[in-house]
């Protein structure tokens, strides 16, 4: 940070408290937000496809487009045109452009493809008035931070910004005075937290304006914002620094916006079945419910270790006992693992189980959710994501665990159930460390390396192999599989569910093996619940249980390479290490 920056912004405020002006006030009353400003004034074209008429006012290049200021002929109306560079144009010309309406910063724009050097189409003024209604003068009091400001001499134009947006502010000296506007000059700084009262209008662009009767800082910014407010780039800084992000990058805001609407849709969802939302510990006595290396801390007054939750399965399952027919639970997790693109050390995951279904019903339950979400945050079932186009409008597909590797391998089930044959396999197909991966590890490992780079649209991988699954219902009409699938979506995988095991006997058995995997070096396997199998004992009714990612849901929806995009503080070195 520039020092000469810091020192120019401290003289500032120690004018401001020199002149009895507070530079951290308690409070500004505001009439509106900056979006609740729009409302009944601004209406959104849709993608609305129109032909304008009128007379290109001024021509100037942004990357390889222009951008015109198009007024109708008779010069009372403007609307800005972004049309390729494909061919010349000059001011002064009568021309029509035909293209897509849309707001672009707020400003209804038109997205040109065709010009025309002739009158057809429609008046430019005509068109505005559908989307853009006169405010007449309507007196407000808004508040943000001032992310621009091009003073003028007499006047000067602004912006405030929050998450919703911005709003062009007009001061004028006419107005408010020759003093009091270059106090205002003098003052203030891009940065800051401005409070401003007065008349909404609309500049000749047709862009809602504040002009500016009285002002107020509300809360001095020392320190500039990053690279002249043109972006933060730097992706380390954004991740730790992330109010500044949120500040400089519309993206950014724009994905944590939609991740509130996803969890809102996904709250709604499940509510809408019937099921209750609930909260299970975080702190717990038995690290279990799922395969991962726990966090540890230690509790004082009891004297004893505890471990940071890796899943809120086992508590949950107890509640069904407990006579909760339908749960669910939204919130964090933490698993002492790696950090990549597709992992953080906490993450968030919603946990749903209902009595009576089994991994069938889920599997159906699963699609609808998935495409109400959709429909509910980005309004389509075909999306983009890493360059791939997924669509959730057919039929999720249904393959078989062991199916799968038959088909890339041509070794079937009994083959990979074989645990020396199945780990000489993996060390000649180059699986890292092979000779020292317990069973159920090498199994997962010959699936991640076969089957899921192939599998892009939305997957059900079903039928696990019993080793794989401690906590999985045993199969039906195979003793050596359980009923579960992993929903894999373009290589990742998103959910994870199934007919939940219910026999006590089978489940004390599965957690000794677990022991057993524990002693073989696997830091992974799960330890015993005692309390659990109790509550086993008391009768777990037939039930299906499933597990979904909601970062990893946040990715998808919002096309991200990398989960610390769409996790607001993510775990990150200390700076400098």
């Amino acid at each position: 940070m520039s020092e000469e920056i810091l020192e120019s912004r401290l003289e500032r405020l120690k004018k401001m408290e020199k002149e009895g002006i507070n530079p951290y006030p308690h409070k500004f009353e505001t009439t509106h937000t900056l979006k609740s400003v729009r409302e009944g004034l601004e209406f959104e074209p849709e993608d609305k496809e129109v032909i304008l008429k009128g007379k290109i006012k001024r021509v100037s290049k942004k990357d390889n487009d222009y951008v015109i200021r198009f007024e109708d002929l008779n010069g009372h109306s403007e609307i800005l045109v972004i049309f390729p560079q494909k061919e010349k144009l000059s001011p002064n010309t009568v021309a029509s452009f035909k293209g897509k309406l849309k707001r672009v910063d707020g400003k209804l724009t038109l997205i040109a493809d065709e010009v025309y050097f002739e009158e057809k189409g429609e008046d430019v003024s005509k068109v505005k008035q559908l989307y853009d209604k006169d405010p007449e003068g309507k007196e407000v009091a808004v508040a943000g931070r001032l992310v621009a400001l091009r003073d003028q001499g007499k006047a000067a134009f602004g912006h405030l910004q929050d998450a919703d947006g911005k709003l062009q502010i007009y001061f004028n000296a006419d107005i408010l005075g020759q003093e009091n506007y270059q106090k205002a000059m003098d003052l203030i700084d891009i940065g800051d937290i401005v409070g401003v009262k007065g008349k909404l209008f609309r500049t000749m662009t047709g862009e809602l304006t504040v002009e500016v009767h009285s002002y107020q800082i509300l809360s001095k910014s020392l320190r500039p914002l990053p690279e002249k407010w043109h972006g933060l780039r730097d992706v380390e800084e954004r991740y730790r620094y992330r109010f500044l992000d949120l500040i400089a990058n519309q993206r950014s805001r724009e994905i944590f916006k939609l991740r509130s609407k996803a969890i809102k849709s996904l709250r709604e969802f499940l509510e809408s079945k019937g099921f209750i939302e609930v909260e299970t510990p975080i702190l717990q006595p038995v690290a279990s419910g799922a395969l991962a290396k726990p966090f540890i801390t230690y509790h004082n007054a009891l004297d004893m270790n505890l471990y940071l939750r890796i899943a809120p399965e086992l508590y949950l399952k107890m509640l069904v006992v407990g006579g909760f027919n339908r749960v669910f639970e939204i919130g964090r997790n933490f698993r002492n693992e790696g950090i990549d693109t597709t992992h953080n050390p906490e993450f968030t995951m919603v946990e749903f189980y209902a009595a009576y279904l089994d991994y069938n019903d889920l599997m159906a339950l699963t699609e609808e959710l998935f495409r109400k979400i959709l429909l509910d945050t980005v309004g389509t079932l075909k999306i983009k994501w890493e360059d791939q186009e997924i669509d959730f409008e057919k039929p999720f597909r249904r393959l078989p665990f062991f199916e799968a590797l038959k088909q890339k391998t041509g070794k079937d089930k009994e083959f990979f159930l074989d645990y020396e044959k199945a780990k000489n396999f993996a060390k000649e197909v180059g699986i890292p460390k092979a000779d020292t991966l317990t069973h159920m590890k090498i199994l997962d490992k010959l699936f991640e390396h076969f089957v899921e780079e192939d599998l892009v649209q939305p997957t059900f991988v079903i039928d696990f192999p019993k080793i794989l699954s401690p906590l999985a219902k045993t199969h039906r009409n195979d003793p050596d599989l359980v009923e579960r699938f992993e929903l894999i979506i373009n290589k990742q995988e998103l959910a994870n569910a199934y007919t939940e095991l219910n026999d006590p006997f089978d489940q004390r058995e599965r957690f000794i093996q677990q022991i057993r995997e524990k002693e073989m070096g696997d830091e992974e396997a799960m330890d015993v619940d005692e309390t659990f199998l109790t509550a086993l004992e008391y009768g777990l009714p037939p039930t299906a249980g499933e597990g979904i990612g909601i970062d990893r849901l946040v990715m998808m929806l919002t096309d991200s390479v990398s989960i610390r995009e769409v996790i607001l503080f993510p775990t990150l070195r200390p700076e400098g290490s």
